[in-house]
């Protein structure tokens, strides 16, 4: 979930297989209150959410986030992480994710009227915020011993992770009103850490196709342009598009 829409995703452990996959798009970014009269609007048009699930897992996509290594992280210390690149407040709750294959703590603010909403619709549950998310899936899933670029794309903001094997070299989120300030973000990352736009290559997933402005100007500036590929372990719906895999990406990784 983000003040932009919401996202869900039913997994069926015994079939294996994505039974339920929806995205609501607000329009507009709104405030938290908003989104949890949203929320229960879609919790209550749909019978799917009226079953008994084995384990509920939210996911809180903001900019309220940054990564500390382990070997630097002190859980006292956790609010004067996020002061440094994050406008927060002496009453905001923060949270932190363990990114295991990073070595790294995610620290961040979840919203909490969202979570305790949650906990009481459906008990325990785990929540994470969506770098976490995205760190962990590409990091595990990346199969190649160069440097690449993984640019997730949302409704007026974008995710760029740069990684080299199984190593993290940058992760940030930057918003975006226009197509220029989108490319102008991805080759701002390209010139700080001196990759080539001829041979560095670049995944895409989230809210973008071929068929839309955002893929136009990123094509026209860098070489090697790439859909993520596909490795969930489980299996979609008939009626769900074998598109979703790459639009979807963030909330079908997070199983």
């Amino acid at each position: 979930m983000n003040l932009n829409g919401l996202s869900f995703c039913i997994l069926n452990r015994t079939s294996n297989t994505i039974e339920f996959l929806k995205t609501t798009a607000f329009g507009q970014k709104l405030n938290p209150f908003d989104v949890l009269n949203r929320l229960k609007t879609e919790l209550s048009s749909s019978t799917s959410f009226s079953e008994d699930f084995d384990s509920v897992t939210v996911i809180h996509q903001n900019e309220l986030a940054t990564l500390v290594p382990n070997a630097l992280y002190n859980e006292n210390n956790k609010a004067d992480y996020l002061k440094f690149n994050s406008k927060i407040l002496k009453t905001d709750l923060i949270a932190h994710d363990d990114i295991v294959i990073n070595d790294s703590s995610n620290v961040y603010v979840p919203y909490v009227n969202i979570n305790n909403y949650i906990f009481e619709t459906f008990g325990e549950f785990v929540y994470k915020h969506a770098s976490s998310v995205l760190i962990d899936s590409i990091l595990q899933n990346n199969r190649r011993d160069e440097t690449t670029v993984n640019v997730n794309v949302n409704d007026n903001t974008l995710e760029v992770i740069v990684s080299e094997k199984k190593s993290l070299m940058l992760f940030n989120s930057f918003e975006y009103n226009s197509k220029e300030d989108f490319i102008y973000y991805i080759l701002f990352v390209f010139e700080q850490l001196n990759l080539n736009v001829e041979t560095t290559f670049v995944y895409l997933s989230g809210n973008i196709s071929k068929e839309d402005g955002l893929y136009d100007i990123i094509y026209t500036y860098v070489r090697h342009i790439y859909f993520v590929e596909n490795f969930l372990a489980y299996n979609l719906e008939s009626t769900i598009s074998n598109n979703a895999y790459k639009t979807h990406y963030l909330i079908l990784n997070s199983f």
